[in-house]
């Protein structure tokens, strides 16, 4: 855990109700919890999020037991976890205290899901005017899609992501191809995180609360860039093109004798360098290779020269080479190789967090780093409950002997 001194948190103060599960919500509150936010984190008594299941690989703890699953870790860290039944009257009207000390609400439920528990914006905004409500599903708040359950990997293929990732038709094995991570969920959890920030200036300003509707679809669509905009104002409808780049050329994977390796050339004068550093000045003189434009109506037959060239060195003497010249390359890394990489290192991205049953926590840095405000790491992903007389006893002022009758009646 790092040291901080109290005052220097960004978020300092903010308290956070947490009643998202999985990954996108969780990905926004921590974000703002590694920013100083106070995020209490509501989980079901019995089985908590449902990530902390989705193993193997699980944390083994220091008796060498079976802990949760480690994907819980990637989104969880300085939270405090409560559990509650708010299924349960009881349940219900221990949230409604809660949300008296809360400045958030973030919820990832089916739309209208939370009505039935007087827990929808409206009903919690009669209660804190203040609120900011933020709600996170797969299509959105309105619609004629509002009412579906969306996952990350349906939202990349409805949301054209997987329409433009894996290889070509043509080939091989060309199918249409998720990302690696969930990336819409990450992408959701990113525009909720800064949305929420938005709205917290805003109340500052006018003293209003608001209703953040946060959608997987929308998200999605929007990070489609510029594949979006090629087909939105040049009638252009992308394809799967592997590991090409549709506006820029020689933007790819070339192979080398021993491996392979990304070469990155944004613009004509990186292309020149690439060409004289490889012998064939005379090819980045030729008309038919001297500008992108061009490149790109000539693509097959320049990148069947390059690689030519490039598969009879070794990939460590090209990747030297290029730096040289200052052309964009470097390899492809499998995860222990990125966590082993000097620059990883040297920027401190692995955060290690002792919990309180002893057990040691990796976890992943915040990645901006801010000069007078820095992300903090103050407590590990939490166990499934622990801070629950805690965060009772904190923000509901509760007794102990409530607290004891709501263990009783499983409340919590």
């Amino acid at each position: 855990m790092t040291n901080f001194t109290k005052g220097t948190m960004a978020l300092e103060g903010i308290k956070i109700l947490d009643l998202s599960r999985v990954l996108a919500g969780p990905w926004a509150t921590q974000m703002l919890a590694d920013l100083g936010a106070d995020v209490v984190k509501v989980e079901s008594v019995l089985t908590g999020d449902d990530t902390r299941s989705w193993g193997p690989p699980f944390i083994t703890r220091p008796d060498g037991s079976k802990g949760e699953a480690a994907y819980f870790s990637c989104a969880n860290r300085n939270k405090r976890s409560i559990t509650i039944d708010f299924s349960k009257p009881e349940g219900a009207s221990l949230i409604h205290v809660l949300l008296q000390e809360a400045d958030i609400i973030v919820e990832n439920f089916k739309v209208g899901g939370l009505k039935k528990y007087k827990l929808d914006y409206e009903s919690i905004k009669k209660i804190n005017p203040k609120i900011i409500y933020c709600s996170i599903t797969g299509f959105g708040q309105t619609g004629p899609y509002a009412h579906r359950l969306g996952y990350d990997f349906l939202i990349q293929g409805m949301g054209g992501l997987m329409s433009i990732t894996g290889q070509p038709e043509s080939l091989c094995g060309g199918e249409p191809m998720k990302v690696g991570v969930a990336i819409c969920d990450l992408f959701t959890g990113m525009n909720a995180g800064s949305s929420i920030l938005a709205a917290l200036h805003y109340r500052n300003r006018t003293g209003k609360g608001q209703h953040i509707d946060c959608s997987l679809m929308d998200s999605q669509v929007s990070m489609l860039a510029n594949q979006a905009s090629n087909w939105l104002n040049g009638d252009v409808v992308p394809t799967r093109m592997g590991n090409s780049h549709p506006n820029v050329i020689p933007y790819r994977v070339f192979a080398s004798s021993d491996g392979h390796l990304i070469i990155s050339c944004g613009n004509d004068s990186q292309f020149q360098r690439l060409c004289d550093a490889l012998g064939l000045s005379e090819i980045s003189n030729d008309l038919k290779y001297k500008s992108n434009e061009a490149r790109l109506k000539n693509r097959e037959a320049l990148e069947t020269e390059l690689q030519s060239v490039l598969e009879k060195m070794k990939k460590e003497d090209i990747i030297e080479m290029l730096e040289a010249v200052n052309v964009p390359c470097g390899p492809i890394n499998n995860l222990p190789e990125v966590f082993a990489d000097p620059q990883v290192i040297s920027r401190k991205t692995e955060i290690d967090l002792k919990r309180s049953d002893g057990a040691t926590i990796k976890t992943v840095a915040f990645p901006a780093k801010l000069s007078e405000s820095p992300a903090t790491y103050r407590n590990a992903p939490p166990i499934l409950g622990e801070h629950t007389e805690e965060i009772l006893l904190d923000w509901a002022k509760l007794s102990d002997e409530e607290i004891k009758s709501l263990r009783e009646k499983k409340v919590i």
